[in-house]
């Protein structure tokens, strides 16, 4: 269809109305076709492509579902409080105060006040990461020859600088990310070994302890050793849901863990949240 005038452009693009491409979201929600079984209403739906980025504010208790549609999918993930940035996703605490550098089901994701952000409420994969961070433009420039956001490689942090700014956030205030599907482990002396995925249909939920601001870079791994660019789909789903309780297994579990929910919760209360 010819373009070369307003009105032919704008036929155009009316045309486009209705088509679906491989990775985009699904608006509402709830026309995804086949959504999670006994999951509440879905809020967002979305397939993420490799080497693309996707941003959403989450009400506190909902549940969100990645998963590594073919085993490819890196998911860096950062978390603000929403109505408050200067909260953010502490990857330091969050390993420090659970004596626990390796992410699963039952690990909570800390701000630096103390305070949880999400819990991770089920793991079918293993392959995360919470001591790597993302990927950068000066790595991507001499992996791939070009880490910019609108490459064939772009830089996990180079795609949170654009989901921040559409979130208010400028690159200053991005800390360091988690990683999920593409896993390390610690050795003996020190070195990482990279994991890798746990291939394809490999799942992680988190559930919102607040309101929060979501960042998702999905892009390889830093330490991925393969030569190539590889970064497949990754799908988003959320779904209305409820906060962690007090006696919800989860608030119990460690005493680090129920320190840090009494903390959130003492907050919630005095804004008049919970």
């Amino acid at each position: 269809m010819a373009t070369a005038t307003t009105h032919q452009a704008r036929a155009h693009a009316r045309a486009q109305a209705g088509g679906r491409a491989d990775a985009m979201p699904v608006v509402p929600a709830e026309n995804w076709p086949a959504p999670p079984c006994g999951a509440g209403p879905l809020v967002w739906a979305e397939t993420v492509a490799g080497g693309n980025y996707t941003h959403r504010v989450l009400s506190r208790g909902t549940e969100l579902r990645l998963t590594d549609l073919r085993g490819d999918a890196c998911a860096h993930l950062l978390l603000f409080a929403a109505d408050r940035p200067w909260e953010r996703l502490n990857v330091a605490d969050t390993v420090k105060v659970q004596w626990n550098a390796y992410l699963g089901e039952g690990q909570l994701l800390l701000s630096d006040q103390g305070r949880v952000l999400a819990t991770v409420v089920a793991d079918s994969s293993g392959r995360h990461d919470a001591l790597c961070g993302t990927s950068t433009l000066v790595r991507n420039t001499e992996r791939y020859g070009d880490g910019t956001a609108h490459s064939a490689s772009p830089a996990g942090r180079e795609l949170f600088v654009l989901a921040a700014a559409k979130n208010g956030l400028a690159p200053r205030d991005l800390p360091p990310s988690l990683s999920f599907f593409q896993g390390v482990t610690v050795l003996e002396d020190g070195s990482l070994d990279f994991t890798g995925s746990a291939g394809p249909g490999g799942s992680v939920t988190l559930r919102a302890e607040q309101d929060v601001t979501v960042l998702i870079a999905n892009v390889p791994h830093p330490v991925d050793p393969r030569p190539d660019y590889l970064s497949g789909p990754l799908e988003v789903l959320a779904w209305r849901a409820a906060p962690t309780a007090p006696g919800d297994p989860l608030w119990d579990a460690t005493p680090e863990g129920r320190r840090a929910f009494l903390n959130t919760a003492e907050f919630l209360a005095a804004r008049g949240l919970a």
